[in-house]
């Protein structure tokens, strides 16, 4: 496997792979929130609106798959493109949809739709991770500190990404919006491939077969399956039932009032986002990872995860107490799923520090495509219960749902000790 020769040009490596996922991020955040509020005042139920996001998922876990595969024949720099041209093929199919098709022709439209973004989004992701383990210096923490630093700042601009589509969406309408991403974006894959220094690393040897797609160390398919239900745990109340939640509350069915919810909503959830970024960003400050033994990085792994059980269940026991929508229902929610976001966020960060230290080196595309393979897994579960729990109990069952998805995930961690 090559390295990059000089010190500068793994620095100007990472700068150029941080910014072209800040920008895919950017465009994905949007995307979901123009398709879910858009489709929603539409009047899809809550399961219609799930159903929009499932092929995303079911993209993302075979695309992690072959991800690896692919990265580890042709590169990093062949896949991280991939993704972005991809994303702007999305973003311009979208575009097509036309208002007068029924609703089983627009939700199969826009599930293909998302799917290709599903793709594109996975290609990018495990490119850019893979590439911080390569480029990372090994002394003083520096993987941790660079995971951390990409993992905390992408989250923060997908928050923002989570506000322009609402923005945009009250503002210019659904296909502007879109026609306008996609052409920002292909500006930016344009500056990508210009900077990018030749040389970004990532194949290797030619005897690694795709056969070779679950890891042989027990520790990755662990954690894989520990951050499976992590991220079911958020999905479930994240995708569909909060913001179908809050729409309901918040908007008056009024023209105005619909724009002024959209701005509410995208608001919360880019506070949300980057909040979470930030705290990401901050996760090796608050676990002490410089000059940590990685058992120990473990165990912390494992008590985090324990401390984010609770949370969705006490939310779930306000939602049914309260019986229905209320002020203080609602402040309830947002203080309850901040903490959440909070300790969710040190979970996710530890988890992807942990996946490079555990991963090997000369297959790093496979085990990080495992991984986030378990992590689309994951999604998609939520996606699908988001929709489902939220018509069938409301609140309080979804929120309790991503409860019992949380138990799962510390009960996985656990066996990492």
């Amino acid at each position: 496997m090559s390295r990059v020769a000089t010190r500068a040009d793994p620095l100007r490596a990472y700068a150029a792979v941080t910014a072209a996922y800040w920008a895919f991020m950017l465009s994905d955040g949007a995307l979901r929130m123009l398709v879910l509020l858009h489709f929603n005042t539409l009047g899809f139920t809550p399961v219609q609106l799930a159903w929009l996001f499932l092929l995303y998922e079911v993209a993302g876990i075979v695309t992690n798959l072959a991800a690896g595969w692919l990265a580890a024949r042709f590169g990093l720099a062949a896949t991280l493109y991939g993704g972005l041209a991809l994303q702007i093929g999305a973003l311009a199919a979208l575009a097509q949809l036309d208002p007068g098709w029924g609703v089983a022709a627009s939700v199969a439209f826009v599930m293909a739709v998302q799917g290709v973004s599903g793709v594109a989004k996975d290609l990018a992701k495990m490119s850019s991770k893979s590439a911080v383990k390569l480029l990372a210096p090994s002394e003083n923490g520096g993987l941790f500190r660079w995971v951390a630093v990409l993992t905390g700042s992408k989250n923060a601009v997908k928050g923002l990404g989570f506000f322009l589509g609402a923005a945009l969406l009250a503002l210019a309408g659904f296909q502007a919006a879109v026609w306008g991403m996609a052409g920002v974006l292909a500006l930016i894959l344009i500056a990508v491939v210009l900077f990018l220094p030749a040389g970004l690393p990532g194949r290797m040897k030619s005897d690694e077969g795709w056969s070779g797609w679950r890891s042989k160390d027990a520790r990755v398919n662990r954690l894989s399956l520990a951050r499976m239900f992590l991220f079911g745990a958020r999905d479930v109340w994240f995708v569909v039932g909060i913001p179908v939640y809050f729409q309901s509350v918040l908007s008056d069915g009024t023209a105005e009032g619909r724009r002024e919810a959209f701005f509410l909503i995208g608001g919360f959830l880019a506070l949300w986002i980057i909040a979470y970024g930030a705290v990401q960003a901050l996760a090796p400050r608050l676990l002490g990872r410089k000059g940590q033994p990685e058992a120990e990085t473990t165990r912390k792994a494992i008590f985090w995860s324990g401390l984010l059980v609770p949370v969705p269940w006490v939310l779930a026991a306000a939602a049914w107490a309260a019986d229905g929508p209320s002020a203080w229902l609602t402040a309830t929610l947002i203080g309850g799923l901040l903490v959440f976001g909070f300790v969710f966020a040190v979970n996710s960060s530890v988890h992807s520090y942990l996946i490079l230290a555990f991963g090997s080196a000369r297959r790093i595309t496979r085990d990080v495509g495992f991984y986030y393979m378990a992590n689309a897994a994951g999604r998609l579960i939520g996606t699908l219960l988001s929709g489902l729990t939220y018509q069938i109990g409301g609140l309080p069952l979804c929120l309790a749902t991503a409860g019992g998805m949380a138990l799962a995930s510390w009960l996985a961690a656990r066996r990492l000790a």
